[in-house]
């Protein structure tokens, strides 16, 4: 039997930004750098309602689209470099996990493979993993270099489910997200989501199709991951 979305869970597909890392902040700060010289600002609500899903590349063109500009793909690319070393600098000066995530990983590894489903570029979820002390607990990333799209669009989640499928002959997957898009995003590609409320009030969570919504990560429970009832 092939691995389905739904059935006796086996593996975890854990977005990173603002599930594992308290990064958004740093996210958001390096855009602006990046985006100054045009004259350009992204407000914090702006950035939450509607670039958070989003990997670099996308959030770049939504921001110059809302302000009537469209990007070339050679100038989205220098963008996304740009932005690169900017947030590492921050992130690696004020390096915050969320509570409970290193023991999330521990505790679901133990149970089955683990994935990173993320926006962000594969050396910042890598960096953190190292950091973290819990790289030898991922199965596998999907950072942005490898997906077609970002969420909110599923593709990040059909590509991780093809990775578990090279892991496991039979089993589910549920994953965890923070965001309204990568909510949609999951259940887009069939699968059960657990919402944590760290970025989006549970509400929001809830209307945007979470299976159950958890207010931080000391909530989110293996009974509440395997439940798939």
């Amino acid at each position: 039997m092939p691995l389905e979305a739904r059935g006796t869970v086996v593996a975890t597909l854990l977005d990173f930004d603002g599930v594992l890392v308290d990064s958004e902040p740093a996210h958001l700060a390096a855009f602006n750098d990046v985006l100054a010289p045009r004259g350009i600002k992204i407000e914090e609500r702006e950035y939450l309602d509607h670039f958070l899903s989003l990997d670099d590349a996308g959030v770049f063109r939504t921001a110059l689209f809302r302000r009537g500009v469209t990007l070339r793909e050679e100038e989205v690319r220098g963008l996304v470099a740009a932005k690169s070393p900017r947030f590492m600098a921050r992130f690696a000066a004020a390096f915050r996990v969320f509570p409970g995530a290193t023991d999330l990983v521990v505790r679901r590894a133990a149970r089955g493979p683990v994935g990173i489903v993320s926006g962000a570029l594969e050396s910042e979820i890598l960096f953190a993993l190292e950091k973290m002390g819990v790289r030898g607990k991922i199965s596998f990333v999907v950072s942005a270099e490898r997906s077609p799209a970002s969420k909110p669009d599923p593709a990040p989640f059909l590509l991780a489910l093809r990775e578990l499928l090279s892991l496991s002959s039979s089993g589910s997957a549920v994953a965890v997200e923070d965001s309204v898009g990568g909510v949609r995003a999951a259940k887009g590609a069939g699968l059960r989501c657990v919402g944590v409320a760290h970025s989006f009030g549970q509400g929001d969570l809830r209307s945007a199709g979470a299976d159950a919504v958890v207010e931080n990560l000391a909530s989110l429970t293996d009974a509440l991951l395997d439940d798939v009832s």
